[in-house]
């Protein structure tokens, strides 16, 4: 549903976006990660036909279109939510989403049944009549996304959705996105990685221009499992204590921080540590599983870039 193969986008001599190649498939909700600069807003723009690739760069298809030889129809299949909604502040959350249906050829009864439905869908019933100037930022971010569900769009691109909003409107956004993989697929845009790890299918991530990763929930789910640490306190340690640690069977690394020995591994280990203190005789004070984080994972991902940002 949407796939896009080695896209470049260059302003001037700068280029933004190098060889970004990734996919999601129909029906799947897709979380767009990267830190601040890493060309997550100029690919959505491309996506949107708001910006062309640069020449000679890859292919970039939309709902079956391609984005430059048919703009029209990629419009006709995608909703929008830009991080800031253009407003006409002096119109009223229903005044300014019939107005949108208008320019988006929705006309008639349709338009009518239209606009209901996302104000109802996007729980916006008690400030339908108020003026956009005088809305909440959660509110317009709601009439935002109403908006780009106006047209029953078979592709959705979510760009920061629950910015603004309080605690229970963010539970409410998230429950509406994921009921929303039903009839579409979704490209959603946050800085808060919970909520990408709550909702999302698949990651993509980006940092300086170029795709860092791309894991459906199953392999980051994977991922997390292997990513955790050990931490091992004993009474006593000797020169040899961190060599023989690291002999052991899936370990990765091992870092010393005062009296405590920081064990990075692939499975459980802890079993092994018992025995190989019983062995040489080390005295236990203390053994933790710290599990990963998905943060861990991001800034696994994103490496020196992401501390930068």
């Amino acid at each position: 549903m949407l796939e896009v193969v080695d896209l470049q986008r260059s302003f001037g001599r700068h280029q933004v976006l190098r060889d970004v190649s990734f996919e999601v498939p129909k029906g799947q909700i897709a979380g767009f990660l990267g830190p601040n600069g890493a060309g997550k807003t100029t690919t959505m723009r491309v996506l949107t036909t708001f910006l062309p690739p640069s020449a000679g760069s890859g292919r970039v298809e939309v709902a079956g279109f391609d984005v430059r030889s048919h703009p029209r129809e990629v419009c006709r299949q995608v909703g929008y939510l830009p991080e800031s909604m253009p407003i006409y502040p002096e119109l009223t959350a229903l005044e300014y989403l019939h107005h949108r249906a208008r320019l988006k050829g929705i006309r008639g009864r349709q338009r009518r049944r239209r606009v209901r439905s996302v104000i109802e869908t996007c729980a916006l019933n008690s400030v339908q009549r108020t003026p956009l100037g005088i809305l909440s930022k959660g509110y317009r971010q709601r009439v935002g996304l109403a908006d780009a569900l106006l047209s029953e769009p078979s592709v959705l691109i979510l760009d920061e959705p629950t910015s603004g909003l309080d605690p229970r409107q963010v539970a409410e956004v998230r429950q509406l996105i994921g009921r929303l993989r039903e009839s579409a697929t979704v490209l959603l845009s946050s800085h808060i990685l919970g909520e990408i790890e709550q909702v999302c299918d698949l990651v993509v991530v980006l940092a300086g221009g170029s795709v860092k990763a791309s894991e459906t929930r199953e392999g980051w789910t994977e991922r997390l499992l292997r990513a955790g640490r050990f931490d091992l306190k004993l009474t006593d340690s000797f020169p040899d204590t961190v060599q023989q640690l690291r002999e052991l069977p899936g370990v990765k690394g091992v870092e010393k921080d005062g009296e405590t020995f920081r064990i990075q591994s692939d499975r459980d280990v802890r079993e092994d540590l018992f025995h190989l203190s019983v062995a040489r005789g080390w005295v236990i004070l203390e053994l933790s599983s710290i599990p990963a984080t998905f943060e861990d994972l991001f800034l696994e991902w994103v490496g020196e870039e992401g501390s930068s940002s």
